[in-house]
């Protein structure tokens, strides 16, 4: 794998291949000592122009137990700040001997350009970019899906059978569009739910069900029911009347939560706005995925990481040096 830029373009058995390196990163973080020498020697840069919790502090944390050498760069207090264009940061970062980039940008297409400009010569990870996608937030949601329906006997399994509803802001959301794309590939049925004036345009190309009902999805029993943010940074109009009527209709309140099918499991990306789009019940039942994800997410991020940087080379080295891949 050279870089991974998106989901679209992503095959079904690349997408397995990273779940199955994922669980074996997953057995290691059981271990006394989570640490591995896998990818010493090599240095990851987070680039991030835009603000992140969750995903640059997984990446970071994905990184290190690789023991890769992470240096965090956030465009705040930086040149970026004073004017410097993504190609002179690309090439000072070129200069520093980079190995990694992984970027979040508010422009679609950034980690695309970055990727393919000849600027650098690392190997680009895509953590969000605009409104296009982020790859690895929709592995680890299919990771998390995988693990909690199949139990011990996950590793090599795809999603066929799997109904998974996501329900909110899919007109801004990445992470919403990057799920499509590598569900379908790995042949889970999804349905996408949302108010008129937050769905996209034209969906219709989308291999997806698309309903305005949150009553009528949840009275379709999906396996797992992903509730996304309200965007309320990359809103510039009015796109619902008030946030107590958005709730109202399309939040997952205690009422609904009751709806589901016991086994059905509740997903949020995260940060939760409780009481907006999910209640308290619902985000802190033991339905709730919300905290396997981050913990999923280091493991996915270490897969994605190893994958990069150590490839086939890794898969040759010894069982002493303690690589884990199969």
């Amino acid at each position: 794998m050279r870089h991974l830029l998106d989901t679209k373009t992503l095959s079904r058995d690349d997408a397995l291949e990273i779940l199955d390196v994922a669980e074996d990163m997953a057995d290691t973080q059981l271990r006394e000592v989570k640490k591995l020498p896998t990818l010493r020697g090599k240095t990851v840069v987070n680039l991030f122009f835009e603000d992140s919790t969750r995903t640059r502090i997984s990446f970071e944390a994905a990184a290190k137990r690789l023991s890769a050498d992470v240096i965090n760069f956030s465009a705040k207090g930086s040149s970026v700040s004073k004017g410097e264009s993504l190609q002179d940061t690309a090439q000072t970062l070129q200069a520093m001997g980079a190995d990694a980039v992984v970027i979040r940008h508010g422009a679609s297409g950034a980690p695309r350009t970055l990727a393919t400009s000849g600027w650098i010569t690392a190997g680009v990870v895509n953590a969000g970019d605009g409104t296009h996608e982020h790859p690895t937030q929709a592995l680890l949601d299919a990771f998390t899906i995988r693990k909690r329906r199949f139990a011990g006997e996950s590793r090599g399994r795809d999603l066929s059978g799997i109904s998974v509803t996501i329900v909110g802001d899919i007109l801004h959301s990445r992470v919403a569009r990057s799920n499509v794309w590598l569900l379908d590939a790995l042949g889970a049925e999804v349905t996408l739910v949302a108010p008129p004036t937050l769905m996209p345009h034209d969906v219709s190309a989308w291999p997806v069900r698309v309903v305005y009902d949150l009553d009528e999805a949840i009275a379709a029993e999906p396996d797992a029911l992903m509730m996304l943010r309200i965007q309320l940074e990359r809103m510039h109009a009015a796109y619902f009347p008030t946030e107590r009527e958005y709730s109202r209709r399309w939040g997952l309140d205690a009422r609904r939560f009751e709806l589901l099918r016991p086994d059905s499991m509740v997903m949020h990306p995260g940060p939760m706005n409780r009481g907006l789009e999910i209640s308290a019940d619902a985000a802190d039942s033991a339905r709730s995925t919300v905290l396997d994800q981050v913990t999923n997410g280091v493991s996915v991020r270490m897969a994605v990481l190893y994958l990069l940087l150590a490839g086939e080379r890794g898969a040759r080295q010894t069982n002493e040096e303690e690589v884990v891949v199969r």
